[in-house]
């Protein structure tokens, strides 16, 4: 039985040891900074590597639910630009409807013939239940406690038979489209009895 001694391999320096070769010469700096940049373009490599792809029912299921919420957006967009041109077209109208309520009234005072009073009211009953097709309602306000969202006050004025902060008068009727205010009802308000 023999025993190998280990004391050559303890006394002999390792090569590059400390950054020496087995002859007791320095590497060059060049080479020591290549040897570094290749370690790090390494460990980047490594790093930046792409994970794996997701499985294909993950990546139907993402797509499903992509054009689900794309297919909700585009008609939600849809509706809105109708409920806007609906709009804008209605506010175009509100002009002509307030026409036709100058010219009932005058047609009244004035002792108009009635088959031509008739014709006029036909019309504009039928311009009304056109626009209230639309999803327009009449802001009528006579009577009604005075509300800063729903009227414009024009004036006050005192009144004996009105409570105090009451439409008295609706000199221009008011618009809604839904919950949405086109233009607020022009009013004079109550403001009382006169002060004796």
């Amino acid at each position: 039985m023999t025993k190998k001694h280990s004391h050559s391999k303890q006394n002999s320096p390792a090569p590059e040891e400390n950054g020496h070769e087995e002859n007791g010469h320095v590497p060059p700096a060049d080479d020591v900074a290549a040897e570094a940049a290749d370690e790090a373009t390494v460990e980047t490599a490594a790093e930046a590597t792409p994970p794996p792809p997701e499985p294909l029912p993950h990546q139907m299921l993402r797509l499903q639910a992509d054009f689900e919420n794309y297919r909700k957006r585009m008609a939600r967009e849809k509706l809105d630009w109708i409920a806007f041109a609906s709009e804008k077209l209605v506010m175009d109208l509100l002009p002509v409807l307030d026409h036709f309520e100058l010219g009932l009234a005058d047609c009244a005072n004035n002792g108009a013939p009635k088959t031509f009073t008739e014709g006029f009211h036909l019309i504009y009953t039928q311009l009304l239940s056109a626009i209230e097709k639309a999803g327009v309602q009449a802001i009528d306000a006579e009577g009604q406690p005075f509300d800063p969202n729903l009227h414009e006050a024009m004036s006050a004025q005192h009144s004996d038979t009105v409570p105090v902060d009451h439409v008295m008068t609706q000199t221009r009727r008011g618009y809604k489209m839904g919950e949405k205010l086109l233009r607020p009802a022009q009013v004079i308000v109550s403001s009382g009895p006169a002060a004796d």
